[in-house]
């Protein structure tokens, strides 16, 4: 199980004992991490549903255009040179 599924399970496990209704408003505030929005009512929906929470992972952040525009130029560049030296064979 993640941490951030055990932070999530925990938070909820502490509301629901001291008697209050858990929200995605009192689940945010109790984080110690900031979680998007989405995950929180994801969680909170499965809870709700099955009661328990889904085990969710951090995901690496997505290269931004200009980083991903330079690997596949560099990628282009290799493979440039691996072709030209395969017709010379």
């Amino acid at each position: 199980m993640s941490d951030i599924t055990q932070a999530l399970e925990q938070v909820i496990t502490s509301l629901i004992a001291e008697g209050k209704e858990p929200s995605v408003a009192l689940i945010k505030a109790r984080l110690a991490d900031p979680l998007p929005m989405p995950v929180i009512i994801r969680a909170l929906q499965a809870w709700k549903k099955n009661a328990k929470v889904p085990n969710i992972q951090k995901t690496e952040p997505t290269l931004n255009t200009e980083a991903r525009i330079k690997q596949l130029e560099q990628q282009v560049a290799e493979l440039t040179i691996r072709l030209a030296r395969l017709e010379k064979i």
